[in-house]
């Protein structure tokens, strides 16, 4: 398969996540997508992102997420040193869970 046709395939599903129109859709296609354990393990590293990005200690995160120390260390590493896909997102998702007093 030609290197370009990976890239292109994956573009595809990334277009095809920013096609879903709300929550429901969304949740069914991740659903359809994804076994339960990876969507779990998805949400879990989403969580553990949130509480490190706040300041929370592994020990806390660990404690209330049950994530391992190395899903915390990489989570870890990718706010560090990833792409910063969480930089971009977490800001967006902080000033909405405020903004519905969750925060």
């Amino acid at each position: 398969m030609p290197k370009n046709m990976k890239k292109e395939q994956g573009d595809l599903l990334y277009e095809t996540i920013l096609s879903l129109k709300d929550l429901d859709e969304c949740k069914k296609f991740f659903s359809d997508l994804c076994t339960m354990a990876e969507l779990r393990a998805m949400e879990q590293r989403f969580e553990v992102a949130l509480l490190l990005s706040d300041g929370m200690i592994y020990n806390d995160i660990l404690e209330r997420t049950g994530a391992s120390s190395a899903t915390i260390s990489r989570v870890n590493r990718s706010l560090q040193y990833g792409a910063d896909g969480y930089q971009t997102v977490l800001p967006r998702v902080k000033e909405k869970l405020k903004a519905n007093g969750q925060l």
